[in-house]
């Protein structure tokens, strides 16, 4: 039987929605929400101030019935990033109760309930987009092999001596892709790495998405580049030519210095606990301002996942809720490469011979048909499939350009009791320091200005 043909426009809807970085990323392509599913008070004011037309359907629990009942529309795509606590697959099916990851196991029958009504409509399967921290794939409980299994149509865990960061597997039910990658590479000059999954029914290959084919290895390419870099920095190579970001800079007759080219991951405590990690040590998570320290603030950070400015100002927000809502949410340029990437694939009638079926298929205890993979694959004598966290042409971002230079609240500036307590700390544990970030600290405990 042949399946109603949609519009180009692809309809979406996501659970764990936060400030809905999805409507960002995918809206320029023409995607249109038809609702999301978030329950934290302050997300929900940012998504109400900005989309009260699409209806947040709150606990995502209830959303399965929703659909099968056809209360809620059954979307072309659906995404998330639940909590992957542990959860056991079989469990699960046996209808057994398990608290830890229900969040998860709700993901999936989501998407079984969206496939169900859509095939009762007799319209294509979704494309399901489920976004976590790279961790997961080695947490001891397998929450991994639970998850891809049970997308993948599978009614038990799939296990492997050790999950890679990219891989592909072909279930009874839907063909699964994932791929860490690192939004440091997308423009934004942040090193996040994180695990996008993609699945769709058996005619689908999110392979074709999520991986690219290329004449170079990007991996040994890219090591070429840092290492001329590294170079020039010594100055052994003075003849290389390579483009650097600046550590001092001005804004006006505003003198900034940062400490590295990007910063760290940005989480949602950066807001409370900004003094007490490796951003402490590293400098990554600090700016200096006329040689005074301070933290970026919550536009700054807003612009370190490629957000609009004053995306989460809304009525009745603070510092604290814009920190957290960011950290928690998806850099946004990596989720406008996937979305274009998944246009483009909808929008194309190129079939193409699943080239993985070359590489060497995994040994697993369901015998599924399972291929880890590495950074980067060689098919054939000038062909390389790219699964590595780097996308083909990467793009490298400034901080320069994210910092704001007017009116920064003396809140955000590190006090002399906060440098102390840090350079008490490092003492104490023996710690590496960025050097110039440890001198102006030195330089702040001793100045005459006021504690603040």
């Amino acid at each position: 039987m042949v399946k109603n043909k949609e519009n180009i426009d692809i309809s979406f809807g996501s659970v764990c929605s936060g400030i809905e970085a999805a409507q960002l990323a995918f809206k320029q392509f023409g995607f249109k929400q038809t609702w999301s599913s978030e329950i934290s008070e302050f997300p929900n004011k940012v998504l109400k101030h900005h989309h009260p037309e699409i209806p947040n359907l709150g606990d995502m629990t209830k959303i399965p019935q929703l659909i099968l009942d056809k209360e809620v529309d059954a979307p072309k795509l659906f995404c998330g990033g639940t909590p992957c606590q542990a959860f056991s697959l079989a469990g699960w099916k046996n209808g057994l109760q398990d608290e830890r990851g229900e969040l998860t196991m709700k993901f999936i029958e989501i998407a079984n309930a969206i496939d169900e009504v859509r095939e009762s409509e007799n319209k294509d399967s979704s494309v399901i987009f489920w976004e976590n921290v790279e961790g997961v794939l080695t947490n001891k409980t397998n929450p991994f092999g639970n998850f891809i299994a049970g997308l993948a149509g599978y009614n038990d865990e799939i296990i492997v001596k050790k999950w890679s960061k990219a891989g592909y597997i072909e279930g009874p039910k839907r063909n699964v892709a994932w791929r860490v990658l690192d939004a440091k590479y997308f423009g934004l000059p942040q090193q996040r790495k994180r695990l996008y999954v993609l699945a769709g029914n058996k005619e689908f290959r999110p392979d074709l998405v999520l991986f690219e084919l290329d004449n170079k290895d990007i991996i040994s390419e890219q090591k070429v580049k840092e290492k001329n870099k590294k170079d020039r920095k010594q100055g052994l190579f003075s003849h290389i030519t390579v483009e650097e970001t600046k550590s001092v800079f001005y804004k006006g007759d505003i003198k900034f210095e940062v400490f590295r080219d990007y910063t760290d991951c940005l989480y949602a405590a950066y807001g409370t606990k900004w003094n007490g990690n490796a951003a402490a040590y590293n400098g990554s998570l600090y700016v200096a301002q006329n040689d005074k320290i301070r933290r970026f603030t919550p536009l700054e950070c807003e612009r370190l996942m490629g957000m609009p400015d004053n995306h989460t100002v809304v009525n009745g927000n603070s510092h604290t809720n814009r920190y957290q809502a960011v950290g928690n949410s998806w850099a946004v340029p990596v989720i406008e490469w996937i979305g274009k990437r998944i246009k483009e694939y909808k929008n194309s009638n190129v079939q193409s011979n699943n080239r993985i079926k070359r590489l060497k298929r995994e040994p697993n205890n369901l015998n599924a048909d399972l291929y880890l993979l590495g950074k980067v694959a060689l098919l054939s004598s000038s062909l390389y499939l790219n699964t590595s966290y780097i996308p083909n042409k990467p793009q490298k971002g400034s901080l320069e350009d994210i910092i704001e230079y007017e009116n920064v609240p003396e809140k955000f500036y590190l006090s002399k009791k906060a440098c102390a307590g840090i350079l008490r700390r490092k003492e104490e544990k023996n710690m590496n320091m960025n050097v110039k970030l440890e001198e102006l600290m030195k330089k702040t405990i001793l100045s005459p200005l006021r504690e603040v």
